[in-house]
Formats: structure tokens, C-alpha cells, sequence
């Protein structure tokens, strides 16, 4: 069983920056481990930021999240990490940590963040 654990969130101000950071409770990455971030919006559907993968670190972004979002992982502190810029306010968003492991997703809990103007 991998259970991802979001952690990072909060409130901030617009215009801040934020780091949110992912691991697996009670275990580890493994090599074909695909990371995702999602991200859901008071009152819109969950949608994806981008991905990347464990081994080769290789990174997509859904094309409306470029440029605002960098999607890292560190082999050593076994944590996935989703920077964000300018975040803008809205309420308090969702943010998910999502891992594909042999064709099998899991989901985190979610951390919230909310941006104050």
C-alpha cells in the first residue's frame, strides 16, 4: 500500500511563493513511481498540474500551469516538491500529491492553501 502525504500548505499572501512537498508515509519512492500534483479550486473539478518521474526526474506540465508551477523531486530526502509563484487569491485550493505505482494510483490527502489578497 503507498499512501502519499501532502504536507507544506497553508496561508499566504498574493503574490507569495510556496513550496508544498510530498513523500510515502511509511515507506519510500520507488524507480518507476510516476508523482503528480493536482491541484482543486473552491467550486471546479481537480486538475492536474504536471508529473514526474522518480528515476529519470523527466517532468510534464499541463499546459496551463507553465511557467507558475516547478515540479522537483530529491532521491535523497525521498520528498517530491511542487514550487509555486504568484499565487493568486481565491479562496483555499487543494493541492494533491498523486503516485501511479504499477498501474495502480494513490491519492494523498490533500494540503490546502489559501491566498489571501
Amino acid at each position: 500500500q503507498v499512501q502519499p502525504a501532502e504536507s507544506g500548505g497553508g496561508v499566504v499572501q498574493a503574490g507569495d511563493s510556496l513550496t508544498l512537498s510530498c513523500s510515502v508515509s511509511g515507506g519510500t519512492f520507488v524507480g518507476d513511481d510516476m508523482v503528480a500534483w493536482y491541484r482543486q479550486a473552491p467550486g471546479k473539478e481537480r486538475e492536474v498540474i504536471g508529473t514526474i518521474t522518480w528515476d529519470a526526474g523527466s517532468r510534464h506540465y499541463a499546459d496551463s500551469m507553465r511557467g507558475r508551477f516547478t515540479i522537483y523531486r530529491n532521491y535523497h530526502e525521498n520528498r517530491a516538491w511542487l514550487h509555486m509563484n504568484g499565487l493568486k487569491p481565491g479562496g483555499t485550493t487543494i493541492y494533491y500529491c498523486r503516485v501511479r505505482r504499477d498501474s495502480v494510483v494513490y491519492w494523498g490527502q490533500g494540503t490546502q492553501v489559501t491566498v489571501t489578497s
